[in-house]
């Protein structure tokens, strides 16, 4: 099995094969984040470059091809994706797939995280020159739903008529936020979740202490289990836990202190998946992200109405779409704990 296929991947890409008598002109991967799509992706496009793919259908490693493909450079190879990811900005959790490109000089135009329309018009020039020795060529986009209003219209534009030995690869985390005209003129792929079992696995042999924890805080994910793993960012998380567990505004104010140099997105991050346990013990008695914390969750739910739950988890995500640029970070801490801690009251 190729090293950049993950363990749970291999029945997904055994039945990716049979679609290799009659490629459709565009695939879509879709699933989860941190579940190593983007590899996936990436793996499928260049085994259909390789001059050499072995009986599984995985790329040679050694031909030409190959290395092209694997500096970036094959003529008939095209990836399309944000300008924030060309810079090193965040990747599906945990799968980014090589350094980002570094840029000469400094800017205080920050990258964008959209796919632009000058990007998706670009492609036309390339998909206008014939093939290097008359093989495929393929575009890679990902992710998908970064396309705004504009290249979703461009794209469509091309999917509708698409060239002749072109194959358009997308990948997208959400599907439902994709023109359904372009959902229609794709043939879309599940990737699913890995078993827990295989992912534990996986996460022990990267060295990984406590992967239970880790997998069940990003949901069953082990790309973003291992990133977050990785972060060193256990104390901030174990510390804004700890005052959930046990509400109270004199706490709130002083682990508001505390973690104020901590990325907001995070906190809110963490904070909405305690929410969504809550709402999850309240109904049905379940936990999904935090499981060690299930007697404190138990507890704490018994104490507050649903509707007061759903309030809560509606004002944690209108943070976090303002989280990226507060005009306090101690503040914005102050205001989420403490409107956190008068639902119990």
């Amino acid at each position: 099995m190729d090293s950049r296929i993950y363990p749970w991947q291999e029945h997904d890409w055994q039945q990716l094969q049979q679609l290799r008598a009659r490629l459709p002109h565009a695939i879509l991967f879709h699933g989860a984040e941190g579940t190593g799509k983007t590899a996936f992706a990436e793996q499928f496009a260049q085994s259909l470059l390789c001059n050499r793919p072995d009986g599984g259908g995985h790329a040679c490693g050694s031909c030409d091809a190959c290395g092209w493909f694997t500096q970036y450079s094959h003529p008939d190879y095209r990836r399309v994706r944000p300008e924030v990811l060309e810079q090193g900005g965040a990747d599906e959790a945990g799968e980014s797939d090589e350094p980002a490109t570094k840029k000469s000089g400094s800017s205080s135009k920050q990258p964008s995280k959209d796919i632009r329309i000058e990007q998706v018009r670009s492609l036309a020039t390339f998909m206008n020159v014939s093939t290097h020795r008359a093989g495929l060529r393929v575009v890679l986009l990902y992710p998908a739903e970064a396309l705004n209003a504009a290249s979703s219209n461009a794209l469509l534009k091309t999917l509708e008529e698409p060239p002749p030995d072109t194959v358009f690869i997308l990948v997208a985390h959400r599907i439902e936020r994709l023109l359904p005209t372009i959902l229609s003129r794709c043939r879309k792929i599940a990737l699913g979740m890995p078993a827990v079992p295989a992912a534990l696995s996986w996460l022990q042999t990267q060295g990984v202490q406590d992967a239970d924890r880790w997998l069940a805080e990003q949901g069953g994910a082990p790309l973003a289990a291992l990133d977050a793993s990785q972060a060193e960012l256990a104390p901030e998380r174990d510390a804004l836990l700890g005052m959930l567990a046990k509400p109270d505004a004199v706490a709130a104010l002083a682990v508001a202190e505390r973690l104020q140099k901590t990325p907001l997105s995070q906190l809110v991050s963490w904070q909405q998946r305690w929410l969504y346990d809550l709402f999850s013990v309240k109904l049905s008695a379940t936990v999904r992200y935090y499981p060690r914390h299930q007697k404190a969750l138990t507890a704490l739910a018994a104490r507050v109405p649903v509707a007061r739950l759903q309030q809560a988890l509606r004002d944690a995500g209108g943070r976090r779409a303002v989280a990226e640029h507060p005009l306090s970070a101690r503040l914005f801490i102050e205001d989420m704990l403490l409107d956190y801690a008068a639902i119990f009251h």
